[in-house]
């Protein structure tokens, strides 16, 4: 079943330019998973312990706001990386994340991940590159959105 999961990250645009090494390496340790519509897959706070690419299916990423409740500040479709929380400590989430179709995705360890990338710094470059990235285009979604919400409530 792992094998089956090289083609499906090589589509995948974050893992673009991998070494075959690390794309295999990758794909032998990832698993698929599956979750119905408005199933939370992380909630803010909580341990983050694993990342996720979307196969199939639409998750909105949502900030806790206290006059509004949750509110999405981005929506991760197929081929999107969900989950940059385990890059840094403490290792707990920022967002929640919730589906908003039954969902597909595939996913991988990341206390196991994190090891792995400690022993093969080339690896941990390349993630951490790619991670960089998705965490500054979430910090930008997330202002767009809060600024939205300021200029509805001013």
């Amino acid at each position: 079943m792992n094998q089956s999961l090289e083609p499906v990250l090589r589509e995948c645009p974050f893992f673009s330019g991998f070494s075959e090494a690390h794309l295999k390496f990758i794909a032998a340790n990832a698993r698929d998973v599956q979750f119905p519509k408005l199933h939370y897959i992380f909630r803010e706070g909580d341990p983050a312990n694993e990342f996720y690419v979307i196969r199939d299916g639409r998750v909105s990423v949502e900030l806790l706001i206290p006059s509004r409740g949750a509110t999405t500040v981005q929506t991760v479709d197929k081929g999107e990386v969900l989950g940059w929380s385990w890059v840094s400590a403490p290792y707990r989430w920022h967002f929640h994340a919730r589906t908003l179709l039954p969902t597909h995705a595939v996913v991988w360890d990341a206390n196991w991940l994190r090891a792995k990338c400690e022993e093969d710094h080339d690896l941990g470059y390349e993630m951490l590159k790619r991670f960089v990235d998705l965490i500054a285009t979430r910090l930008d979604a997330t202002r767009l959105q809060l600024e939205d919400i300021y200029a509805i409530h001013s």
